[in-house]
């Protein structure tokens, strides 16, 4: 219901996208995947090009780009964790969830394979991991990516939290940050594709499993309700929904390749 007043409130002004937005500016908070895989960098200059407005990026993991934007440090959110983002928009924090585009999860690990693990099934290959014992490196950071590999742990039938420092280490950092230190221990990390494909420090490293079902990856953007923190440049924001969500968006997220290979697949409704 916002987002619709939102849109009629940018219609009723009578001029053009590009003359409300000339000079102006959104934050976005978001998560280090959609920076770290260049994404962004390949996408907002077109959307800027042909709105006038510049998007300020914050990539941070999931779970802390979700409380900046609670704060009111933002006027976007654009990550991935479906539960967690519904529930923001259900607390009144944000307005609306639009699905944006997806990819997948990938389980890494070291070229010997110590735990054995392969296939697609990465519930199995976690347990798989845990009973040998192997190096396993996390982000730890409630990111998507660690909610994501904590329900993967969880239906394993493992607790992390009683090996954490042990086979299981926790970085708290970000994903390029893990798999640099998972390169450096030879140990086993979830990661998303996208940056999996960016990351320039391969060597000794490969996908094991991957094809899971249960690896998707979905990502949603939302603006910050404007009722919460009046701050938020609701109608700027709105127009970069629309765009994202909208054929030159997706196009343009489409588009994006490295290495000839797709990155991210669009699929807003």
């Amino acid at each position: 219901m916002i987002g619709t007043w939102i849109r009629a409130a940018v219609l009723s002004l009578g001029v053009g996208v590009t003359a409300v937005a000339a000079e102006d500016f959104i934050v976005v908070q978001s998560t280090t995947s959609t920076q770290n895989s260049g994404l962004l960098d390949a996408i907002l200059p077109e959307f800027r090009s042909e709105t006038g407005i510049e998007v300020r990026v914050v990539a941070v993991g999931t779970g802390q780009a979700i409380k900046n934007a609670m704060n009111g440090d933002g006027d976007v959110l654009l990550v991935h964790a479906k539960p967690a983002e519904e529930q923001f928009v259900a607390d009144g924090w944000g307005v609306q969830r639009y699905d944006v585009m997806y990819n997948d999860f990938v389980l890494i690990g070291p070229e010997a394979n110590p735990a054995g693990v392969g296939g697609q099934d990465v519930e199995a290959a976690l347990a798989k991991i845990a009973e040998a014992q192997a190096p396993f490196a996390s982000r730890g950071d409630d990111s998507g990516t660690h909610k994501a590999e904590l329900r993967h742990w969880s239906s394993a039938g493992v607790d992390v939290a009683a090996a954490s420092g042990t086979w299981y280490r926790e970085t708290g950092s970000g994903m390029g940050a893990t798999l640099n230190a998972a390169a450096g221990m030879g140990a086993y990390v979830l990661s998303d594709r996208a940056t999996w494909i960016a990351f320039g420090n391969k060597d000794g490293m490969k996908i094991l499993v991957e094809g899971d079902p249960k690896l998707f990856n979905q990502y949603g953007v939302i603006l910050v309700n404007p009722e919460k923190h009046p701050g938020v440049k609701a109608p700027q924001g709105q127009i970069f929904i629309d765009w994202l969500t909208g054929p030159k968006g997706q196009a343009a997220i489409a588009d994006f390749k490295l290495d000839g290979q797709q990155l991210f697949f669009p699929n807003a409704q």
